[in-house]
């Protein structure tokens, strides 16, 4: 059965209102309960892992040369004017097709499942990256305290380049609700711990990634029961907090193989 195509040519539409917020604003997607992802890359891989976009959007081009392929990937397919579609996109070079999906319904903490708690990463590129090593290593959870980046912010979509629909992503959530987790906390630092090289890692466990330039808040030092330091034989004062995820995520990973 074809989806309904819905032609809009107005810029003044609700829909396209809407869209505009979702795909250039870092916070609308909380007010509204549907975020955007834009391009066949990231449309793809939500439907891999089984959602369902509410509404599918194709400017007039792709759907004349490629409507036919993704006509079924909604019930609601909405046709836009090339222009139209460039208004409305965050991109420099629009992709020219995008899906709004629903928010996943917040759920409890999982207490055993490995785990990232991101404190306070500022960085849009940098959080988006640490979720596609979590995806690739086996985190299957991710928690991120309040002041973090807004996850499911349009910059940090495209960053996670599809890894948000394999994860359990928990947003602003208060240190106190750590005490949920039945893992250790293992935390990185610059000058004290163990080499991670040396250390034989605890599995299942929940690794913490601090600010880019403050580190970990001392409450959370506190709190774990293992620290690591990275050798950087180079000289480096310290690494890139999406570097540093994936080093530790990859020592984890190869401990459990």
């Amino acid at each position: 059965m074809t989806s309904a195509v819905h032609p809009i040519a107005s810029r003044d539409n609700p829909l396209l209102k809407e869209l505009r917020k979702l795909a250039q604003s870092n916070n609308a997607y909380r007010k509204t309960g549907r975020f955007w992802v834009e391009g066949d890359h990231l449309c793809s891989a939500a439907l891999q892992r089984g959602l369902q976009p509410s509404v599918a959007v194709y400017a007039q081009s792709f759907w004349a040369t490629s409507g036919a392929s993704w006509e079924h990937a909604s019930p609601k397919n909405v046709v836009i004017p090339d222009a139209l579609f460039s208004e409305i996109s965050g991109l420099e070079s629009p992709a020219r097709m995008g899906f709004v999906l629903d928010l996943p319904v917040q759920t409890d903490i999982a207490a055993q499942p490995p785990t990232i708690i991101l404190d306070r990463v500022q960085d849009a590129g940098n959080v988006g990256s640490i979720l596609r090593s979590a995806a690739a290593f086996g985190f299957k959870q991710v928690i991120a305290l309040q002041e973090t980046a807004a996850l499911w912010s349009p910059k940090v979509l495209r960053a996670g380049m599809g890894a948000h629909f394999g994860l359990l992503l928990h947003e602003g959530r208060l240190e106190a609700e750590l005490d949920a987790l039945a893992i250790p906390l293992v935390v990185t630092s610059s000058h004290v711990g163990q080499w991670i090289q040396e250390l034989r890692l605890p599995s299942p466990c929940a690794w913490v990634l601090g600010h880019e330039g403050q580190g970990v808040r001392p409450s959370l030092l506190e709190r774990a029961q293992v620290q690591v330091r990275i050798a950087q034989p180079g000289g480096e004062e310290s690494l890139n907090v999406a570097a540093a995820a994936a080093i530790c995520l990859h020592a984890s990973a190869v401990g459990v193989l």
